[in-house]
């Protein structure tokens, strides 16, 4: 009776992890509604931000046969070599003028620094378009929670870009766990060691005011982030370590750490959420400015219905958990980016069991989870009426984006919060609420 209860469990486990299902049929446009499109046609899309990851993100969307129309870049010099591989594309500086005058625009991507993430989402979902929307989704709780419910109102495929969330090793992860190959999880450490010269971090704001690049359009590289003089520290690339701009480490890499166990356990709200960092040391003039140096934020998820009790560790700046006492002797361990998973009958280093011979006798779970025809490729099935794509905002991205915020929130207060989820606030600490939703620039909206 015990073994008949837990195959069930598993079936059911097996059955709600399942988030791709074959593509739908061809249909005509007009069955489809509007903001979808037939698979016969082919999808017109405009990038804002395409210098860096929206350039890469263009890329493959047009080698998979999507026509980039529109540009939108606040920095010409940065976003040159877009304007040179789609020579064809109308560009545009400010995306709100972009999405309000060229009308054969289908879908979106925003890649812009993390604070004009949702500003730029939520304008092209009220327009009606689909978007595909860089991790983190957004720079704020609030902003996360604003961008599922216009997704959910708009009915526009969305997708966040962790591409990770739909390789084989998450679902690995997924069957692993749900095949009892660690026994039940309770623990879970991840960590990444960016190193500053990539996310620059620990820093105070510059006294200097250099004069802004005739290519640059400052204002609205602002966008609704607080006025400041321009300095060449914050782009094009080292804003992430900024707090007006940016979400750190954690921000940066914790979205493509964390997908594949929230989405394999379900997790819900965390309980609780506490951090410690190397800005403990430091004043309010480097600690309110910018990201710290190293940090390790925990999340305690309480028991639900689809698991026990979680913890989740995050580390980063040359932190790790302790290495695991299975780990063979001599073996690489957290010395870049990585994931531990621990259960109550062994543990998981990524995808596969420690310690090797482990997974040599426990071999490969069996394959029951749908498979990924690419990441890129589950958004545009999306956008021409196909199931929702893995790291969609409604049932996957918001909810992940807003955990890992919260750890933000943590590190910033230097302090262990109490999270009321269905409240969306902190029930012991009024001065971590006001950092939940940071008020905007005059003349910014969502």
């Amino acid at each position: 009776m015990d073994s008949e209860r837990t195959t069930m469990t598993r079936r059911s486990f097996l059955t709600r992890t399942a988030t791709l299902t074959a593509a739908a049929g061809v249909v005509p446009r007009h069955v489809l509604g509007q903001g979808q499109i037939p698979p016969s046609d082919r999808l017109h899309v405009a990038g804002i931000g395409v210098g860096g990851m929206g350039f890469h993100d263009l890329r493959n969307l047009a080698a998979l046969g999507c026509d980039i129309v529109a540009l939108c870049d606040v920095d010409r010099a940065h976003a040159a070599k877009a304007f040179k591989e789609f020579p064809r594309a109308t560009v545009h500086t400010d995306f709100r003028t972009m999405l309000d005058t060229q009308k054969d625009i289908d879908a979106v991507v925003v890649a812009t620094p993390d604070h004009l993430h949702a500003a730029a989402a939520v304008a092209a979902m009220k327009h009606g378009k689909h978007v595909y929307c860089e991790k983190p989704l957004a720079h704020s709780v609030h902003e996360v929670r604003e961008m599922k419910r216009v997704a959910a109102e708009s009915g526009v495929a969305t997708q966040m870009g962790n591409q990770g969330q739909a390789s084989e090793g998450a679902r690995v992860v997924a069957e692993m766990i749900a095949a009892d190959a660690i026994g039940k999880l309770t623990e879970v450490h991840a960590w990444s060691n960016r190193k500053p010269d990539i996310c620059a971090r620990g820093q105070r704001r510059p006294a200097e005011a250099p004069p802004v690049p005739e290519t640059l359009t400052w204002d609205l590289w602002l966008g609704p982030a607080r006025e400041r003089p321009y300095h060449p520290c914050y782009l094009p690339f080292r804003w992430r370590g900024w707090w007006d701009f940016g979400t750190g480490v954690l921000g940066d890499i914790g979205c493509h750490q964390l997908s594949a166990i929230f989405r394999a356990l379900r997790l819900g709200h965390p309980a609780s959420v506490e951090a410690c960092s190397t800005n403990w040391q430091q004043g309010p003039e480097v600690a309110d400015e910018s990201a710290p140096l190293a940090s390790v934020v925990r999340f305690r998820f309480a028991p639900s219905a689809h698991h026990g009790p979680v913890t989740i560790t995050w580390y980063d700046g040359g932190m790790q958990p302790p290495r695991p006492e299975e780990l063979e002797p001599g073996r690489d361990f957290a010395a870049g980016d990585g994931i531990l998973y621990v259960g109550d009958k062994g543990k998981m280093l990524g995808h596969r069991l420690i310690p090797e011979s482990r997974m040599n006798e426990f071999g490969r779970p069996e394959r029951v989870l749908p498979r990924s025809p690419g990441h890129y490729e589950e958004w545009l099935q999306a956008c021409k009426g196909g199931p929702p794509a893995g790291a969609n905002m409604v049932d996957h991205a918001a909810h992940l984006t807003e955990v890992v915020l919260l750890g933000n929130v943590a590190i910033r207060m230097n302090a262990r919060l109490a999270w009321d989820g269905a409240a969306g606030q902190f029930t012991d600490c009024p001065e971590a609420n006001a950092l939940l939703n940071p008020p905007y620039r005059s003349g910014w909206t969502l």
